[in-house]
């Protein structure tokens, strides 16, 4: 995994995951736009379908970066589903060999609208947007 300030060369593709233990929500975004879109949620296991499905997102996709929400409570205290959203984290590091971040994720889900399939994606396209823009601001 890289460090949320690692420099940027040039314009990066993203890919965005907004981990849970049934789905996985996935947003597709980059630097250049700061733009970022729901793109599609995958179904968390088995964890083969799961890591195939991903595979197959990266190859279509070819992502220089890969965003994982953290998710942590209002008061920025760390929370306890962090842990199984950190290990999923270093699973796409170890499986697809591309840099992943993990950005706090408080209130993609509430901010999140749309059909109840597609929420997750959703928050994975949040999620995403608001990494672009804050690392935008703090370059």
């Amino acid at each position: 995994m890289v460090t949320p300030n690692a420099p940027q060369v040039g314009p990066q593709t993203w890919l965005a995951f907004d981990f849970g233990t049934t789905r996985i929500g996935v947003a597709i975004g980059n630097s250049l736009t700061q733009g970022a879109r729901p793109l599609t949620v995958i179904n968390s296991s088995p964890t083969a379908a799961r890591f195939s499905a991903i595979a197959r997102l990266i190859q279509e996709w070819q992502p220089s970066r890969l965003l994982v929400g953290l998710p942590v409570y209002p008061d920025g205290a760390p929370h306890p589903f962090a842990a199984p959203c950190q290990r999923f984290a270093r699973q796409l590091s170890g499986r697809f060999g591309l840099p992943v971040v993990m950005a706090d994720e408080r209130y993609t889900s509430a901010l999140a609208l749309g059909q109840d399939d597609q929420i997750d994606a959703q928050a994975a396209a949040i999620l995403l947007q608001g990494y672009l823009h804050a690392a935008i601001d703090s370059a």
